[in-house]
């Protein structure tokens, strides 16, 4: 439990080139944190039929959840289990419950409440992270998760994927641009944490807009962002439309470049999570780049070295341009 909160650490991290998560987080708790990810059994909007069975078109939960985090075991359990898997492997001492899979705020208030209590029982775990869709937030679940950012660090991650309704309409999305807009300012003011996640890759976007995002969502002020590439898995939609009459996918050496062309127009105050996606190469049809996850972040880095640019660099041209969204 955290008897006080620190004050935001805007200040870019200085090791490298790029705000990023586990740096900005030490510096802002004082230790390193890990997160534990739990699998509560929560579903989706998209899958129980409010609006649509097949979810999303590109959605494989199995591409980024580990083996150890299954809805079948409790979830104090299933984060004891991965609290001494790190503490193990990292030596990691304080950790935020993950809840990652599907739509993690798509319960009643009540019961959402016990979860997220089970998870903060657990003395070495400082906080959440909470992924969900923007329309499954209210105000009854922001008051509760208010109250919990009083003694916790509480970190709500909403789906974005594109700024482009075009984009959202493509994937079988279910909501609008406008519908996150709102979550996040429904959010804001809580002393809780806000991110987003977004992709970059539909077929549905040329490189130009895909760049646009960074300036848009700089304007928007999010404390957090991640990014991913499209990945085409097995057992979904995306899979089998691309195995139809597949579409562009980025190379390795074009993402390195997309990737420091939209950081150095991205605000230095957002916090990267993630720059990548990593999924299973069992499960993987395409991009396959054949790199292992220290190798992307390596040549990442050693490409802004490169181009001698960092977060931001471009941020003070582009933020008052309005990109007529």
């Amino acid at each position: 439990m955290l008897t006080e909160l620190p004050a935001k650490v805007n200040n870019l991290n200085m090791t490298r080139r790029y705000n990023s998560f586990g740096p900005y987080m030490r510096k802002l708790l004082g230790t390193t944190i890990y997160k534990v990810n739990v699998d509560a059994g929560f579903t989706c909007p998209n899958r129980d039929g409010t609006l649509g069975l097949t979810g999303c078109i590109y959605c494989n939960n199995d591409s980024f959840r580990p083996s150890s985090c299954r809805p079948a075991l409790p979830v104090k359990e299933q984060i004891r289990n991965g609290i001494a898997y790190l503490s193990k492997r990292y030596g990691a001492e304080k950790f935020l419950a993950y809840f990652q899979p599907y739509s993690n705020t798509y319960a009643p208030v009540e019961e959402l409440a016990l979860l997220y209590k089970e998870a903060l029982e657990e003395p070495s775990v400082i906080g959440l992270a909470i992924g969900t869709r923007p329309d499954c937030i209210d105000k009854n679940k922001l008051e509760l998760l208010e109250s919990l950012a009083t003694k916790y660090f509480i970190l709500v991650e909403y789906g974005l994927q594109s700024i482009y309704d075009k984009s959202l309409m493509f994937i079988n999305r279910g909501h609008d641009y406008k519908t996150f807009l709102d979550a996040v300012s429904l959010t804001r003011n809580r002393g809780i944490s806000i991110g987003a996640h977004i992709i970059v890759g539909f077929p549905t976007e040329t490189k130009d807009e895909m760049l646009d995002m960074a300036d848009e969502i700089s304007g928007i002020h999010l404390d957090f962002l991640k990014i991913h590439q499209l990945q085409i898995v097995k057992d979904t939609p995306l899979a089998a439309a691309y195995k139809e009459n597949p579409f562009y996918t980025f190379t390795y050496e074009e993402y390195l470049d997309f990737i420091v062309s939209f950081i150095e127009r991205l605000s230095p105050d957002i916090v990267i999570q993630r720059l990548f996606a990593t999924a299973p190469d069992d499960i993987l049809i395409a991009p396959r780049w054949d790199r292992s996850r220290h190798e992307v972040i390596r040549d990442i880095e050693q490409r802004f070295v490169q181009k001698n640019t960092f977060q931001g660099k471009k941020f003070r041209v582009l933020q008052n341009i309005n990109t007529g969204l």
